[in-house]
């Protein structure tokens, strides 16, 4: 499945808010999600690459892509 084929449930914008914030206000709200829902998550904070998707999968979530948009990255992560 593409990334773009992908509908999720949420839509996280953290765009502008400086790091660590993004990685760790994706670690607040993942919890909140219901099994098989995915979170959409918007960051233009160059390090959040390294530490959100590493920090999903560390607490147990699939991270079904990351796609750089020009300045702003996007996360989409499935609750398992």
């Amino acid at each position: 499945m593409k990334q773009q084929e992908i509908i999720p449930n949420f839509r996280l914008d953290l765009q502008g808010e400086p790091c660590p914030y993004p990685a760790v206000r994706t670690l607040e709200v993942l919890p909140e999600l219901k099994s098989g829902e995915i979170l959409e998550v918007l960051s233009d904070c160059p390090q959040s690459i390294n530490n959100i998707p590493i920090d999903a999968k560390n607490h147990g979530y699939e991270v079904l892509g990351v796609e750089q948009l020009g300045a702003t990255i996007r996360y989409l992560i499935k609750k398992p």
